[in-house]
């Protein structure tokens, strides 16, 4: 499920000296991630792309997300093949162990010190975990103490980054969960399901505190927390502020039936997606992620240099997210 921060995804990353690479980033999330295509940036290739080598991941990184993922283990048990964030973890030290072998320790330790870390998970571990009777979860703990274990799971892993050179990263907050086509469907009204959106501020407010706590406690760390929860809530509030029809329902959808879950070649689909919010239950559109990352890069002015002069390009939309990233 990929309605968190990675819809929208604008990590400006700083560019970084050594092998001739201007911009490196590792992605781990819960579907792939565009955090290059919004700003211009090279996209890292998935982690299981039959092309990566090591010279591809010197030059871009590597995207380790994975549909269905979360930061518990038990997340998405419903998916096959989902790597958690644990498991992104340890594909990461894997790459270390290929990069030590091509270029050695110390320039290795270098490499992945100067490189961007994303961090964008969290939407599944409540979306398909906490919020499904079928889970253990759901009965084991309350709100605030599931939101506590998710916490203290994501500090563990963090620091474990940290420890394998991660310095500069950010961590994407989610948005407005209850507000998705799916959970529009799902409710009696057809109106947003006011706890998953507040599960979501329970998260951000904690993350928030957590990251900056981390980041004083670890020497060198660099860590941000990507916020945007209010600006999303407005997009789907407001929509015809922002050139929208429509905030509520999917572009694709298989006919009457709701929720169609995922867009399939038998779907029928909108005749202009640009005035859609969503492209299909869970993902925006192309329109919304380029909107969204536009007013973030201004907003937070995440492309800026440490000589302080900006860096950021115009942003570049792609096409809308494949259902296939679920």
């Amino acid at each position: 499920m990929k309605y968190l921060l990675v819809f929208f995804i604008v990590l400006g990353l700083n560019a970084i000296n050594g092998y001739d690479c201007k911009i490196v980033q590792f992605i781990f999330g819960d579907s792939l991630s565009d955090v290059g295509d919004k700003i211009g940036l090279p996209r890292p290739l998935a982690f299981l792309d039959p092309s990566m080598n090591e010279d591809v991941i010197l030059a871009n990184g590597v995207n380790y997300a994975s549909g269905g993922g979360g930061i518990l283990n038990e997340t998405g048990g419903y998916f096959i093949q989902k790597f958690s964030l644990w498991k992104q973890i340890e594909l990461f030290q894997g790459t270390q162990d290929v990069i030590v072998a091509k270029i050695g320790k110390k320039e290795a330790d270098k490499f992945f010190q100067q490189a961007g870390y994303v961090v964008s998970l969290g939407s599944n571990d409540f979306i398909n975990n906490y919020l499904m009777p079928v889970y253990s979860d759901s009965w084991k703990y309350t709100d605030q103490t599931f939101v506590e274990y998710l916490m203290e799971t994501l500090e563990s892993q963090l620091r474990v980054l940290h420890s394998l050179g991660a310095r500069k990263l950010m961590v994407f907050g989610l948005g407005p969960m209850g507000c998705i086509p799916l959970q529009r469907a799902l409710s009696l009204d057809g109106k947003c399901q006011n706890k998953a959106s507040s599960l979501a501020v329970r998260f951000n407010k904690a993350a928030t505190t957590m990251l900056k706590d981390l980041e004083t406690k670890l020497p060198n760390a660099n860590y941000k927390f990507g916020e945007a929860y209010n600006l999303v809530n407005d997009v789907i509030t407001n929509p015809q502020k922002y050139g929208f029809d429509n905030s509520d329902s999917p572009c694709c959808s298989f006919y009457r039936i709701r929720p169609a879950l995922t867009c399939i070649p038998a779907s029928t689909l909108c005749k202009d997606r640009s005035k859609y919010v969503f492209w299909d239950e869970y993902h925006p559109t192309d329109k919304a992620n380029e909107l969204v990352a536009n007013i973030l890069i201004k907003r937070f002015d995440f492309m800026r240099g440490d000589d302080g002069t900006s860096e950021a390009p115009s942003p570049s939309p792609d096409l809308a997210p494949s259902p296939d990233d679920k």
